[in-house]
């Protein structure tokens, strides 16, 4: 049986989400607010260790919804996390030169080099395990290897949570140094040959600066290649969460599918809520995640997501990024979505009552 929970914290990634809509229309907090618990944002805090949980997962009582790595990278270390959905929303993943580098296709990378971030200082380093997948999965394309082309790092100093994020407008604003991409800045200085951006911020610094898309591995037939820190994205609970509190567990997942099925006939109004989630434009949304972006919000366990992640979590253990790999299937706890699942109204798809 359930116990009274105080406070549910959430986190999400600045990426579209089912529970980053449903934070903006105000779904979590009255789904969960109706079962007597209060809804705080962890990256919004003013405690460091707080903040961190958004990587580490360390806070009792806390969802996560977005980028697979750290939450990857938590379960690895040790962390009693379930996941109980998952997320697939294809995104640009591309890998950049300036034009006239004489870097034309995926082949001309060899013997050039490639930026990657470094946060030495960071618990987990995403940004540069998504880097590498995308490279890595570009170079497989054409039968070569990450040996074949010299890396290049980009230092950069602090953590990813050393300020607390800001909600400005429905917006999450993290610190400008956060937000400055030093690989980008190489590139164009002519310290690089090639780099991997990802998502709007991508679409737009191709356009703004005039690069030019060697390949955008987020568009290939196999979900494999695709398949990166966002694809798929984990909707991930703590076990106390899941054990002393399963109808707060299930509220959340019940708020998340609520706002996905309300995406998938508001397309307009969901790039909205998209440009504000990814601090970007809705015309850059759209240029990232597609004209569908709103039909490409769908939480479930499918076997393809769930196939990809654990592929995904052996090769962040063969470079090294956790310290073993581990069973997908026995990370996932599919209580919640089961129950929903069987109160799902009967000829109505994704119409859920509870």
């Amino acid at each position: 049986m359930s116990q009274h929970l105080d406070t549910l914290w959430y986190t999400r990634c600045p990426v579209p989400t089912g529970l980053g809509i449903a934070v903006q229309k105000g779904w979590l907090q009255e789904t969960v607010g109706a079962l007597g618990a209060e809804v705080q944002s962890l990256r919004e805090s003013n405690d460091q260790a707080v903040r961190e949980s958004h990587f580490d997962h360390s806070l009792r009582n806390s969802v996560r919804h977005g980028g697979n790595i750290p939450a990857i990278w938590a379960r690895a270390q040790g962390r009693e996390t379930r996941v109980i959905g998952l997320s697939w929303a294809d995104e640009v993943q591309l890998i950049l030169t300036r034009r006239g580098s004489g870097i034309q296709t995926v082949k001309d990378l060899k013997g050039r080099t490639f930026g990657l971030p470094d946060w030495s200082g960071a618990q987990i380093d995403f940004t540069r395990a998504q880097a590498l997948r995308g490279l890595e999965n570009a170079l497989s394309l054409e039968g070569l290897q990450v040996g074949d082309v010299k890396l290049v790092n980009f230092r950069y100093g602090g953590t990813f949570s050393d300020s607390p994020v800001r909600n400005i407008a429905g917006t999450q604003v993290s610190a400008p140094l956060a937000e400055r991409n030093l690989e980008l800045i190489g590139l164009l200085r002519g310290e690089v040959d090639a780099i991997f951006l990802k998502g709007a911020s991508a679409a737009q610094h191709a356009h703004d600066f005039g690069l030019h898309t060697v390949i955008d591995t987020g568009s290939h037939p196999d979900p494999l290649i695709r398949s990166n820190n966002g694809t798929p994205r984990t909707l991930a609970v703590d076990l106390n969460l899941l054990d002393n509190h399963l109808d707060v567990a299930t509220g959340i997942l019940d708020s998340v599918l609520r706002a996905e099925q309300w995406a998938h006939t508001h397309p307009q109004e969901t790039r909205r809520y998209l440009a504000r989630e990814t601090n970007s434009s809705e015309y850059w949304v759209t240029a990232a995640y597609g004209e569908d972006a709103h039909l490409r919000l769908h939480t479930a366990l499918d076997e393809q997501a769930i196939a990809a992640l654990q592929d995904f979590v052996q090769f962040l253990h063969r470079w090294r990024f956790i310290p073993n790999s581990f069973d997908v299937r026995a990370w996932i706890d599919a209580r919640p979505l089961n129950h929903l699942t069987s109160l799902q109204e009967p000829g109505l798809p994704g119409s859920y009552r509870a």
